[in-house]
């Protein structure tokens, strides 16, 4: 870094981070940063924590020791109230959805606006459907119910809810699980756009290895309790620890790594702006 370099501005900060289930521990002193505008992307094996981690940094549990820092707040010193005020500043994607099955799509997207927002029913409903017509799905969709949708128009509609009050920052739990090949890149490009577009910082946690070479500015490799490496996929590629290896030796690694090949074409394409539609709210 040149002496007159700018340090990248800290979104999320994690320092020694324990966490215990009775006599196990999941985390073991993690540490780890997470810069505004970057895909930072979190990898383990089953029951390495990841998900757990996931939900500290969104406050849906505590860890046992160290702190986590979102926005510049101390998660573990948030009163009640200013936790409500910081949850409205980022969106998560669940794995499943998490959509409610009696409401429409366009009612769901609506459904943070209802609840922290004043604005009227007609323009929560354009709001709505602006933020699908973003997450790549057509008006149609919005009188659909979750039970009507494949999955990667379920994966969609969650993404266009998590952007509803338009956030800062943005959590994305196995965003491809479950998506066929094709499905499973429009992800990727949507990803891509959105961080590009709105300046979004996008933490996910994933398996996809096609994704995290595709998208992931840096990714930590979880494993027994710590962090085993951050970098880019490149950098993490010429690692030895096994534990970081596992995610690159085999046919689905080297596959992934040869897809590489191809990612100057692929982000090329990605990076054509978004048309916003004309039905914007002003």
């Amino acid at each position: 870094m040149q002496a007159n370099a700018t340090p990248p501005e800290k979104v999320i900060e994690i320092s020694q981070v324990t966490t215990r289930f009775g006599d196990h521990v999941v985390h073991s002193g993690i540490d780890l940063e997470v810069h505004r505008a970057e895909i930072f992307a979190v990898i383990g094996g089953s029951g390495s924590g990841k998900s757990t981690l996931l939900r500290e940094m969104i406050l849906l549990q505590r860890p046992n020791e160290g702190s986590i820092r979102v926005l510049g707040i101390d998660l573990q010193k948030l009163a009640d109230a200013d936790a409500l005020a910081l949850r409205q500043r980022w969106g998560v994607m669940f794995q499943h959805g998490g959509l409610f099955g009696s409401l429409t799509v366009t009612e769901n997207v609506g459904l943070p606006l209802r609840e922290h927002t004043g604005l009227g029913n007609r323009l929560i409903d354009e709001i709505a459907a602006w933020k699908l017509a973003m997450a790549g799905l057509k008006p149609e969709v919005g009188a659909q119910y979750p039970s009507e949708l494949s999955g990667g128009m379920m994966k969609r509609a969650s993404l266009a809810r998590a952007l509803a009050l338009d956030p800062e920052l943005l959590f994305l739990d196995e965003p491809t699980a479950g998506l066929d090949p094709d499905s499973a890149a429009g992800v990727d490009e949507l990803v891509l756009k959105l961080r590009d577009l709105f300046g979004l910082t996008i933490i996910m946690i994933t398996h996809d290895l096609d994704l995290l070479w595709q998208v992931a500015d840096r990714v930590a490799v979880l494993a027994d309790g710590k962090v085993q490496g951050i970098g880019s996929m490149a950098e993490l590629a010429a690692m030895d620890q096994p534990a970081i290896r596992k995610f690159f030796d085999g046919p689905r690694g080297r596959a992934a790594q040869e897809l590489d090949q191809d990612k100057p074409q692929a982000l090329a394409e990605a990076h054509k702006p978004i048309e916003e539609p004309s039905s914007k709210p002003k």
